[in-house]
């Protein structure tokens, strides 16, 4: 049988797994190169084929690059090198694999690894494949001399090298597409520990054993990620978690990334301990900081750049013990002595409710904002924080499989409240918004709306901490409504009075719209880019604003103040088609006539213009149409292009529809990165304004999609008034203000169903 066809009936052969799947496929590539280089090498010496790399460690996945090394010694003829090297290379390239390679002696071997981290790290697991083994075995011991020569200095670029990665790479254990093998946690921590010690760094062997089980999950995790995919690559993303899941044989993909981040909050603090003890051992600055033991509160040392119990502490007699030392390293952004956080292990629980004192420590521990992080998270690690607060256990390392999502429940918990810190000069009471923050997606490890839930464990959490009830209730409404600005922002017209008098009624005081602006920021900046940008932070900002005007009385609510402005309204007094497209916002006057919306609305489809918001109004059969749109990629657009399809568009001279479906057809549709978050829905609410019906559809994001639903009310003889358009992930929902052809609003239910039809058949076509 040949290498190809052995080599695709074992990757077929799911029966290995991880650390034996590596093993036996990197025999079978070491089988074939074997057989390779025997033949071509007849009777040749002083040449070793020598793998190295992950290829070193036998840790071989099904679409990982060769690392090979072909060895020589200096009698040996360069044309023979040569010969084999072209023997070896091009079967491999013919195979369709990828191949790191090199051809050099001893000699140039060694000079390039003492210039070159790669080489000398990717030297450390030189292992012999054919040839002269004699070679391998002398640049083998070479190489780790030389290493270990050059500790201090390989262990300083090192570190730093292991510092880049982990900014570059992100968190295995936090982001929603984690890199198994780069990522902070991930299999790379393992190697550089390893390479660590190999170079005299401190670092224990039974340490690096005590790894092994998180390191084999996430390698087979690699594994099976390879053979799902068929390419390389070590970022597990969205689209590819389900079926990865199946592999491993885990229930589903939430299991999968729960597994996958415990192995990598392992990994990840023995990583940061190890590396942090390595920046102490190398002198400079890092440890001129921290050279001198200093005193702190409550019988704390800072010592070697970690909180420590002095003699005068006593963990196990002082409930308050946790909050100090987690303080104390949040104030001097120190880790914590792993024998200290041992001892905390044993002091008494913190009486309930909290006395004054507890709340203090907790609030202001919060209120470092970022240097929190990691303490909260090392308490975690140490089973130090859920005895604190038991209601956060099923949040640990619960993802949220959704592209506007960037970490796991807990971490999102964590950056919301340490963004919160950074907002809490805004607010009445800094100390709310920061217990909010902290606590305002907790419901999403229980069953049921999370804003609800949320809201019950909350108001458990905020009296066992001691606050009085006023306080309760309002961290309680905290909670349970930090969607609500947010929502009605992107979802409402927010020229209707109705709107802000909805939100002004659930708020009812202007210090709890202060608390509720700031925790509306915080969750947006800390969900991620995709959740909060300029576009929303201005309509929340405007909401706010309006609600906050009319909570103090500061001004009486008008129909539309702003729209049509007095311009407008001239305008539409002069005949024939106007255009106007000012910064990101695009306005049409034009006759009035059912379709000029969905007209103008396919023309900025086809130049990929996203609409997030429109304004309609007519009078004395007059139009006026505004667009507020968002440019993507550079922010170049030709817009003399998008007025002349606007104007084609307008006069019947643009097969608008005709095109779009081309559009789609040639734009070959990316897989969805994971599930969506909303069913395709159509919803009246004809409480919501006076006047008018609101109408909510959500589905699946497309191209044209606000075309195709403008179209369909329009053919139904329905005005448009208002629009939203806000994009969640994998999901669009869009708002529209309707009212009936002679006025009024869509009460009847035979009607609301035809245009549920109507616009479902849009949403899912194939429905």
């Amino acid at each position: 049988m040949s290498y190809e066809l052995q080599r695709s009936d074992f990757l077929d052969n799911r029966q290995l797994k991880g650390r034996d799947f590596c093993l036996a496929y990197t025999e079978l590539i070491e089988s074939w190169l074997i057989e390779i280089f025997d033949s071509s090498a007849v009777g040749t010496s002083g040449i070793a084929l020598v793998a190295v790399g992950g290829q070193g460690r036998s840790e071989l996945a099904p679409q990982s690059d060769l690392d090979l090394l072909l060895l020589y010694d200096r009698d040996a003829p360069a044309k023979q090198v040569a010969a084999i090297a072209d023997a070896l290379w091009y079967p491999i390239w013919d195979a369709g694999l990828k191949l790191g390679h090199a051809v050099r002696s001893i000699k140039d071997t060694l000079a390039l690894a003492n210039e070159d981290l790669v080489t000398a790290t990717a030297l450390l697991s030189a292992r012999h494949i054919a040839g002269d083994a004699s070679l391998t075995a002398e640049l083998a011991e070479k190489a780790k001399v030389n290493w270990r020569k050059r500790g201090k200095r390989w262990l300083g670029e090192l570190s730093s090298s292991v510092e880049d990665r982990h900014s570059s790479a992100g968190e295995l254990a936090f982001d929603l597409e984690p890199d198994l093998k780069e990522g902070r946690g991930g299999l790379r921590d393992v190697h550089a520990m390893s390479w660590a010690r190999a170079a005299g760094a401190d670092i224990e062997e039974s340490l690096l054993l005590s790894l092994a089980p998180a390191y084999e999950e996430i390698l087979e995790v690699r594994v099976e990620l390879h053979r799902c995919t068929a390419r390389p690559g070590d970022q597990l993303l969205l689209q590819e978690q389900d079926a990865v899941a199946a592999a491993v044989g885990d229930a589903d993909a939430d299991v999968l990334m729960a597994r996958v981040a415990t192995a990598g909050r392992k990994i990840a603090w023995a990583s940061d301990e190890s590396f942090h003890e390595i920046k102490l051992s190398l002198g400079g600055p890092f440890r001129d900081r921290f050279r001198r033991e200093r005193q702190l509160d409550n019988g704390l040392i800072l010592r070697n750049a970690r909180v420590c119990l002095g003699e005068e502490a006593k963990a196990d007699t002082d409930p308050l013990a946790v909050l100090q030392v987690g303080l104390a390293a949040a104030q001097a952004s120190a880790r914590i002595e792993t024998r200290t956080l041992e001892a905390l292990s044993h002091a008494p629980a913190i009486a309930v409710p909290w006395p004054l004192e507890a709340r203090e420590l907790f609030v202001d521990l919060l209120r470092h904002g970022p240097a929190s992080i990691p303490v909260i998270e090392t308490l975690d690690q140490f089973g130090l924080w859920t005895p604190l607060f038991p209601e956060w256990e099923p949040c640990r390392s619960l993802p949220q499989r959704n592209v506007f999502h960037h970490y796991t429940v807990d971490r999102h918990l964590l950056e919301c409240s340490a963004e919160a810190a950074s907002l809490a000069h805004r607010t009445p009471r800094p100390d709310l918004l920061v217990i909010a923050a902290l606590f305002h997606d907790i419901g999403k490890g229980y069953a049921g709306d999370h804003s609800e839930v949320g809201m019950q464990l909350t108001v458990e959490i905020a009296s066992r901490m001691g606050y009085d009830p006023e306080d309760v209730r309002t961290l309680a409404f905290l909670v349970r409504y930090h969607l609500l600005l947010s929502e009605i922002a992107t979802r409402r017209d927010l020229d209707d009075p109705a709107t802000i008098e909805g939100v002004a009624k659930i708020v009812e005081t202007a210090d709890r719209l202060a608390l509720l602006r700031a925790l509306s920021e915080a969750d947006g900046v800390s969900t991620g880019s995709t959740s909060w940008g300029p576009w929303k932070a201005q309509l929340v900002e405007q909401l706010a604003a309006r609600v906050a005007n009319l909570l103090n009385g500061v001004e009486e609510l008008s129909e539309r103040s702003s729209f049509p402005s007095e311009a407008q309204r001239q305008l539409m007094q002069s005949p024939g088609i106007h255009l106007s497209l000012e910064g990101e916002r695009i306005t049409v006057i034009c006759p009035d006539r059912l379709g000029a919306f969905f007209r103008v609305a396919g023309a900025l489809a086809l130049h990929d213009l996203d609409v997030v918001g429109a304004n309609v109004y007519s009078e004395n059969g007059v139009a006026l149409d505004e667009f507020q749109v968002l440019v993507g990629g550079s922010g170049v657009m030709p817009w003399d292009d998008v007025r002349t399809d606007i104007l084609k568009s307008l006069e019947g001279r643009l097969a608008v529809q005709a095109r779009l479906e081309d559009r789609i057809r040639q734009t070959r549709r990316r897989p969805g990165r994971g599930p969506r978050q909303f069913p395709s829905r159509v919803r009246f609410d004809n409480d919501a304004t006076a006047g008018a019906t609101v109408l909510e559809a959500v589905g699946p994001d497309r191209i044209g999609l606000l075309y195709g639903l403008t179209r369909a009310l329009a053919d139904l003889d329905l005005n448009v008034s208002s629009a939203k358009i806000h994009t969640m992930g994998e999901d669009v929902i869009d708002t529209f203000y309707l009212t009936l052809a002679g006025g009024g609003q869509v009460q009847d239910a035979d009607h609301q169903a035809e245009i549920r039809r109507a616009l479902m058949h849009v949403l899912e076509p194939s429905v």
